[in-house]
């Protein structure tokens, strides 16, 4: 932003109340009136000055005021926006009180959380390579028989559900019982004992899942993170720690050997993962402590790297040449208080240099490597320069990378690394990522996927999704975990060369893929109502289709086809004050995971919303 157009947004500033001791229902006012005016990257920039007016008062006053905002927008439940605002308000403090207005941090934010602001241009990192890219390329496949190994994610028990209660509730979670109209036996609308599309699911949802993996029998399983409910305003680290203790237990008595990687939703306040050099008292080193006794439990190895220093891990698995690295996305994650420190770091706690000192070894020891991390690197919640820097190493080691395991997005998705973003094709596309959906039923039925692996190279030969279909009659009785895909029939079956069961699914081939997809709207079409398992599926087509195909292609995600549109964006549950319809015409360009309903972000986002509902209302 050129200085002479900064100071013109930031001139309103002058006209703020002066601040006196106790003087809350004025800086209410004052912020709720940004609000109302932020429309674009100056206004944007106004706003967030008035922020850090008041975030000079203390993080007490700064809770007190957004508290207050909240409660005019009526965004949320009162009782919502105090517990959310309260557990993440030191985070936010943190950032804003030591935020420059108008630095790439500060347009950083204004476009990844509400879009007012052009995305950054990406700022140039030198990642340092141990050794030149070798000549060396994907090794073929063995043509031995392949191992089975289970993919699964986003399970987010709710161990308070209760069977019979409210499933239209106005949280942000339902199936509990908050007042006496949602008890069992009073409500109109009770969820059955198996779950509900409008909740997290109940234990024994998960029970379910578990006992159907176990009897497929897999030589292990891989788990991409979010353990934790979406009760974000009431849960405190007892309940994260009961949390994990559930779910890693279930998967340890089910599953034996299971690969787990750090969820945003895994640790209280959720989201909120800072890196070192912010204040000790901020980081959350007893959720990768108890991450990390978990880890060691479930995968019995006893050597592991950097095992809890920050929810990252790397082990070989046993009697093989696959090295498995775990590592901790939520350093990049767009709804990371922490991560907008100013200014913003290229390589929070060295974990980019630490990925490349293990690629290193795996190559110098003729290894293959699974990369499994929660949020996608080409996703539209990935920081863009970030999600560079870390495909820069992906492009170096590709031929030791076997694949890239990721979740987050509760839906079924796949993207694309390519050599060269500006000539996208299969003769460039050089690593895969897969997405998988989750077991929470709030974006389609209960999902988990199983992978054909050759044993020798660790490259994915097909894939098969298994769901519980929730709208069968059956499902509240005994869920019935049946194959809903297969990615070799379903998706090879629409090239004119179909690879045959000896055959990798390459980069090559799911670029393949999308080129399918664009030249038949009907394959794109399948892809699109298998993405959410057949549920709520939207209408996506012309410049939609176009930019979700781009999309896939996105692995770096500056190159994603996502445009900022005027606007906060946030995505709502359905059901709850029709926010959906009001909302989907601000929505970047590109239809947003089903997790960023949750936390303060969101919340802001969905104020925003209300006062700019206000201001066109004359209010």
């Amino acid at each position: 932003m050129k200085q002479a157009v900064l100071l013109a947004a930031l001139a309103p500033l002058a006209s703020l109340p002066v601040v006196q001791a106790g003087a809350t229902e004025s800086w209410i006012s004052t912020i709720w009136n940004d609000f109302k005016e932020a429309v674009d990257c100056g206004s944007c920039q106004v706003l967030l000055g008035g922020l850090k007016l008041v975030a000079d008062f203390g993080e007490g006053f700064m809770e007190d005021v957004l508290t207050g905002v909240c409660d005019i927008s009526g965004a949320e439940d009162r009782d919502v926006c105090a517990g959310v605002i309260a557990s993440e308000v030191p985070a936010l403090h943190y950032a804003i009180k030591n935020m420059h207005v108008g630095s790439h941090t500060a347009k950083t934010l204004c476009s990844a959380l509400v879009g007012l602001c052009d995305f950054p241009d990406v700022r140039p990192f030198d990642l340092a390579f141990p050794s030149p890219k070798p000549a060396n390329s994907r090794p073929p496949p063995s043509g031995k028989p392949p191992i089975k190994v289970v993919h699964f994610s986003d399970t987010h028990v709710d161990l308070s559900y209760e069977t019979g209660s409210n499933y239209d509730c106005s949280k942000p979670i339902c199936c509990r019982v908050y007042t006496d109209e949602d008890a069992p036996g009073t409500t109109d609308k009770p969820c059955g004992p198996f779950g509900n599309t409008k909740c997290d699911p109940p234990h024994q949802l998960q029970e379910s899942m578990m006992t159907a993996i176990a009897e497929l029998n897999p030589a292990f399983s891989i788990y991409t993170g979010d353990v934790v409910a979406h009760d974000v305003w009431l849960v405190t680290k007892e309940e994260v720690l009961q949390d994990l203790n559930a779910t890693y237990g279930a998967m340890e008595s089910h599953l034996g050997l299971v690969y787990a990687a750090l969820g945003n939703h895994d640790a209280a306040p959720l989201n909120l993962f800072p890196s070192h050099n912010v204040p000790s008292k901020y980081n959350p080193q007893w959720a990768y402590d108890a991450l990390t006794a978990d880890w060691m439990a479930l995968t019995g190895i006893e050597s592991v790297q950097n095992a809890n220093e920050y929810g990252s891990y790397s082990a070989i698995h046993p009697d093989s040449k696959l090295r498995i690295i775990s590592y901790n996305s939520i350093f990049y994650y767009k709804y990371n208080f922490f991560s907008y420190t100013e200014p913003m770091e290229y390589d929070p706690n060295g974990q980019l240099t630490w990925l490349i000192e293990e690629l290193q070894a795996a190559e110098n020891a003729g290894q293959r490597v699974w990369l499994i991390s929660h949020i996608p690197s080409g996703d539209v919640d990935h920081f863009r320069d970030h999600s560079h820097y870390f495909d820069q190493i992906i492009q170096r080691y590709e031929a030791t990378i076997a694949g890239l395991f990721f979740g987050h997005t509760h839906t079924d998705e796949f993207q694309i690394s390519y050599s060269d973003y500006k000539n996208r094709n299969w003769d460039t596309a050089t690593a895969m990522g897969y997405v998988a959906p989750s077991m929470t039923p709030t974006s389609g039925s209960p999902s988990f996927r199983v992978y054909d692996i050759d044993p020798v190279t660790f490259g994915v030969l097909d894939f098969t999704q298994y769901i519980a279909n929730i709208s069968d009659a059956s499902f509240q009785t005994k869920p019935t975990w049946i194959p809903y895909y297969t990615a070799k029939k379903d998706y090879g079956s629409k090239l004119s060369t179909i690879p045959d069961d000896t055959a990798e699914l390459t980069p090559a081939f799911w670029h393949n893929v999308t080129v399918a997809m664009e030249k038949d709207s009907a394959v794109f079409g399948e892809f699109w109502a298998r993405r959410t398992r057949g549920y709520n599926v939207p209408a996506c087509t012309g410049d939609c289709a176009k930019n979700e195909i781009c999309a896939l292609r996105g692995a770096d995600a500056q190159y994603s086809c996502v445009q900022r549109t005027p606007g906060f964006s946030f995505s709502k549950r359905d059901g709850v004050d029709g926010e959906v319809e009001e909302v989907a015409p601000l929505l970047s360009k590109r239809f947003q995971p089903e997790c960023n309903h949750a936390g303060m972000a969101p919340l802001l986002a969905k104020i925003a919303h209300r006062a700019n509902l206000a201001k066109m209302n004359g209010e």
